[in-house]
């Protein structure tokens, strides 16, 4: 475990309380050492004050912090001043990516890809910033075909991208090919498999139902099988998460990234594990 970079990402909470519960899960998963921590960033930008707040936090507690910044429903001067006031403060990583409408907008703003935001990033700060940008083992909802997908992939690292951070997923076999396919098309960066511990099966079939992330069949009926029993749906989740990250390390994965949903017991007892 000790030779695979590790990273969690966070979401702004929305209250008081919430900073204060976040502050506490960071300290307990900064004793794994990660090499950064990321924080999301809302639909049009809807969490920009409190993405900065958190950045600005993890920063000052002596970690690498890594803002996601979205494009979609923004102007080039929103996204130049955002990212200057980043480098003033001393941050050197971006999550980049295209980002979702929220409802009701129509407008998309002056970007329409990530490839796009990412060039904007390297014209205007040039190497400042290590730029991680979205890959989908199983393929992007919107995408008309995988091909078309792993294109757009390739526009994205052509556009300057460092490192990639994969979707969700439960199906070792997708991430495997999808880097095969990527290195085929001359993509050499690092492809960092984004891992979701389970706690919940209904939060999960939710999550899944809208980034288009598989839950395979088997571990499906599984879970429904288990109903309402909570503690055996913890369980199953732990070893089925292990075992797909053993098999991810096994393949050569650069690295974990950690959907924490600011909570950190079920990532340390898989780090535990492995």
């Amino acid at each position: 475990m000790n030779k695979t970079e590790i990273s969690f990402e966070f979401f702004p909470p929305q209250s008081a309380d919430g900073v204060e519960k976040l502050r506490a899960v960071r300290a307990k998963l900064a004793a794994a050492h990660p090499s950064f921590f990321s924080v999301t960033y809302g639909a049009g930008g809807s969490t920009r004050e409190r993405t900065c707040d958190i950045v600005m936090e993890i920063a000052a507690e002596g970690h690498a912090a890594a803002p996601h910044l979205s494009c979609v429903g923004s102007t080039r001067v929103g996204i130049r001043e955002i990212l200057h006031g980043y480098r003033e403060q001393g941050i050197r990583r971006i999550v980049a990516l295209r980002g979702d409408l929220p409802s009701g907008m129509a407008d998309v703003g002056e970007f329409r890809y990530a490839n796009e935001l990412v060039e904007f990033i390297r014209a205007e700060t040039g190497d400042t910033f290590r730029i991680e940008v979205a890959a989908y083992p199983e393929w992007h909802p919107q995408a008309k075909s995988p091909r078309d997908d792993l294109l757009a992939f390739k526009r994205k690292v052509d556009a300057g991208a460092d490192a990639a951070i994969t979707q969700f997923f439960y199906n070792a076999d997708a991430y495997a090919h999808f880097v095969a396919e990527a290195r085929a098309l001359g993509i050499t960066i690092p492809i960092v498999p984004g891992i979701m511990p389970i706690a919940s099966f209904s939060k999960l079939a939710r999550f899944a139902d809208s980034s288009g992330a598989e839950i395979p069949r088997w571990m499906r009926r599984k879970f429904e099988g288990f109903g309402d029993d909570a503690e055996s749906i913890r369980a199953f989740g732990l070893d089925v998460v292990t075992e797909l990250c053993k098999r991810l390390i096994a393949l050569g994965a650069p690295g974990l990234h950690f959907y924490t949903l600011n909570q950190s017991a079920l990532a340390l007892e898989i780090m535990r594990r492995l």
